[in-house]
């Protein structure tokens, strides 16, 4: 971790209790400005343990946390944590998954970057739970880096199956060609669930993408315009008429990832004139991104 953002406050979930989550260490994401702790879903106890996972349950979901140390090898410790995952799930349905991945491009097993050793673990372990089939029950995710040791999962199930949404302009993840690793990543790039008068929307980490290509590449604030454009047409894909205005849903949060600190106040500034309205929830984090070459992600939650 850089000296400019080692005594930042590092990200918090807030479901996992006052204390954000049981990890002594946090998650390894930096805050640089905005919200500190992800108040999407209420704080509660954990019910139980299974596995390497704490669960929790509130308001209808079931909701779960597990980290674990990639000392021993990440893609191992990856399969592992994915097969704690779906034992943690049981009947419920998959919504949203959250990783973050230590160094994430730095290189690991076979001389492969980090995130590609980890989508090759998750891809293995859904394909070992669901069968070759698998594609149809990936939920939204994201995969950023964390600047800890550990890898860390967290999940976001309902008992009513979602239904997962593409975005026309983006060659689906779960398709990517052999240049990005030996197997592709396993996300969609939205999950919608209708959960009766409040449903829920989980728009994945979405970056400056046009088919499977990086766009602008290094060019933090052209790629933020591909990213705006990305998330009005998943918004659009979803059903939904403005930029990513749910009806019925309550709060709307961002976490806008960022490889540069010192991007903050430019990428700050154009997201108040196109995404932004009063009320939101933002947080801008330090993190390395899936590929080197981009610079900002923005994931986005409505519930």
């Amino acid at each position: 971790m850089s000296t400019a953002t080692a005594k930042l406050p590092s990200f918090r979930l807030g479901f996992a209790g006052v204390t954000g989550d049981e990890l002594k260490g946090g998650l390894g994401v930096p805050v640089l400005a905005g919200a500190t702790v992800d108040s999407l879903f209420d704080p509660t106890s954990p019910l139980e343990r299974v596995g390497l996972f704490s669960i929790f349950e509130t308001d209808g979901w079931r909701l779960g946390l597990a980290s674990v140390s990639t000392e021993n090898e990440l893609e191992k410790e990856t399969c592992r944590i994915y097969r704690d995952l779906f034992a943690a799930t049981g009947s419920w349905h998959l919504a949203r998954v959250w990783n973050y991945v230590p160094e994430i491009n730095c290189l690991g097993a076979d001389g492969l970057e980090n995130y590609r050793v980890f989508c090759r673990g998750r891809s293995l372990a859904f394909e070992e739970k669901y069968g070759s089939s698998f594609k149809a029950l990936l939920p939204a995710a994201s995969a950023v880096g964390s600047k800890t040791s550990r890898l860390t999962v967290a999940f976001a199930a309902y008992h009513v199956r979602p239904h997962h949404v593409e975005n026309p302009l983006q060659v689906p993840a779960y398709d990517y060609p052999t240049d990005y690793g030996p197997r592709p990543p396993s996300f969609a790039r939205a999950t919608l669930v209708q959960t009766g008068a409040a449903p829920s929307l989980f728009v994945s980490g979405t970056a400056a993408i046009r088919g499977h290509l990086t766009m602008a590449p290094g060019d933090t604030l052209r790629q933020l315009e591909y990213t705006l454009e990305n998330l009005r047409t998943i918004s659009s894909a979803c059903g939904l008429k403005s930029t990513l205005v749910l009806p019925g849903a309550e709060k709307r949060m961002f976490k806008v990832y960022l490889r540069h600190p010192s991007d903050v106040p430019a990428v700050a500034a154009r997201l108040e004139q196109e995404l932004l309205l009063p009320g939101d929830i933002v947080s801008y984090l330090h993190a390395d991104i899936c590929r080197v070459s981009l610079n900002v992600e923005i994931e986005a939650s409505l519930r």
